[in-house]
């Protein structure tokens, strides 16, 4: 699209309320992955868990993300964006509905599993429709919503753990009706799904989509409320630009992401590894086990709790600096010096816990260690929310051409869920092992993704969908 079109296109306060909406998902997303933090500990108590099965209470979410994000492109392209995310908000809400009322381990994991299909979906269907309504030049800072959504969920629910602990005097005690503590974290995340499902209701369809299915009227409509384009050659140009990507599409499968290299096209080994790095340095690791790791070396419930919050505050003031940035600094520079960051803080802590002394429960870092660790912890946070949280979620949203976003996405978003699962359900066996191993394999892993962004990702940073290459 040449530069006069771009400078006709503004972000309209519409455009932004809809992201807005649409990125309730990934706040979805992330209260429904934290809750569990304040609760692993009761939990795991409650029904006599060992490593082994809390490692898969908590991951289990995760299986049932990869198939909600495998399964979301082609259900986004048959009934529509909207649609989509408003399934994304029923299974969150019985999710939350039926983690909080369990009477036993099985049915947690199955509802955890249906939750997780409700964030699967979310992860795909948000980033992509953002995309496809934003305009080029703020795409990034729009894209870039999704993750400050995440992170405010993720805070929103350890801020609740914490409070609702503090009330009942401790996430095993009874709270209200005589439902213990955590079980009323579960139940809180119905108040978010409720609102989401709300909000999607006011959402208009991705012009991308009508477009493909031949509703062109109603996409000039969007296009003209989303991008402040009168009616005239722009606004037709546009229209066209779209009718162009599209016009080899049928309907996006997976044989379309076929290539010569291993079986897939680049870009989309590109959008895997980019999913899979960003869940390797082990930064769930922080948001699912961080209350549970800060008592287990000397921090009381109550601090473990605060601290947890903390981190998740700096996640989010950082996410507001990365959204700043995205558009004028790059994609690109942005994953590099998070790369470097990790690589550092992860590596620190690795030290750091080489110097513990006991395991399990009574596992201690000396003095000054403990406080090493602690700021090590939060400097990771900085750069991973300045960096690979916020820009793989703009990258995967844009990268892909037109014609096999959709699929692409979900095949990146499901390797994404597949590498948290790993991370998440290895975690607790990997602290049995040591906590030094397990941050010096994050820490591993930080150092070679640098390497990867050095030489495989390339800078989206302006570049209309249209005209995105694969």
């Amino acid at each position: 699209m040449d530069t006069t079109m771009q400078a006709q296109q503004h972000a309209t306060s519409r455009v932004v309320l809809v992201s807005l909406a649409a990125a309730m998902g990934g706040f979805l997303f992330g209260f429904d992955s934290a809750v569990i933090n304040g609760a692993v500990d009761a939990v795991r108590g409650g029904f006599a868990l060992d490593a082994a099965r809390i490692g898969f209470a908590v991951s289990c979410a995760l299986l049932g993300a990869a198939l909600g994000a495998w399964y979301a492109g082609p259900v986004a392209d048959r009934w529509g964006r909207v649609r989509t995310m408003q399934v994304a908000a029923v299974l969150l809400f019985a999710s939350a509905l039926g983690s909080g009322l369990v009477v036993g381990l099985w049915d947690l994991i199955a509802w955890r599993f249906v939750g997780g299909v409700g964030i699967g979906v979310a992860s795909v269907i948000a980033p992509a429709y953002i995309a496809e309504v934003s305009p080029a030049h703020v795409r990034g800072r729009l894209g870039s919503l999704q993750q400050l959504a995440i992170v405010l969920g993720i805070f929103a629910a350890l801020l609740s753990d914490a409070w609702i602990a503090g009330v009942a005097g401790g996430a095993a005690k009874s709270a209200w009706l005589g439902m213990e503590a955590w079980r009323w974290m579960f139940l809180v995340a119905t108040v978010p799904a409720l609102i989401y499902g709300t909000l999607v209701l006011g959402v208009p369809e991705s012009p991308r989509h009508l477009v493909a299915k031949g509703r062109i009227d109603e996409a000039r409509d969007v296009l003209r409320q989303m991008l402040a384009l009168p009616n005239g050659p722009a606004l037709e140009a546009k229209l066209h630009d779209i009718q162009r990507s599209l016009a080899s599409e049928v309907r996006p499968r997976l044989r379309d992401l076929r290539g010569q290299r291993l079986g897939l096209l680049p870009i989309v080994w590109v959008g895997i590894a980019l999913s899979v790095f960003q869940q390797a340095v082990g930064i769930n690791v922080i948001f699912y086990y961080s209350s549970t790791l800060w008592h287990s070396v000397g921090f009381s419930e109550s601090d473990a709790f605060t601290i947890t919050v903390v981190t998740s505050v700096v996640n989010v003031l950082v996410t507001l600096l990365a959204i700043a940035l995205v558009d004028k600094v790059g994609r690109k520079p942005l994953l590099v010096v998070g790369s470097v960051g990790m690589t550092v803080t992860l590596g620190l802590m690795a030290l750091c816990f080489a110097q513990a002394t006991g395991e399990g429960a009574s596992l201690s870092l000396p003095q000054p260690w403990n406080m090493v660790a602690l700021v090590s912890a939060n400097a990771y946070v900085v750069f991973f929310g300045l960096s690979w949280g916020p820009m793989v979620w703009v990258l995967l949203g844009e990268m892909f051409p037109n014609r096999i976003r959709a699929i692409a996405l979900a095949v990146a978003a499901s390797a994404q869920w597949l590498a948290n699962f790993a991370v998440t359900v290895s975690f607790p066996k990997l602290a049995e092992i040591g906590l030094s191993f397990a941050y010096g394999l994050y820490a591993t892993f930080a150092l070679l993704s640098l390497v990867f962004v050095l030489k495989a990702v390339r800078e989206t940073r302006g570049v209309e969908l249209e005209d995105m290459q694969g």
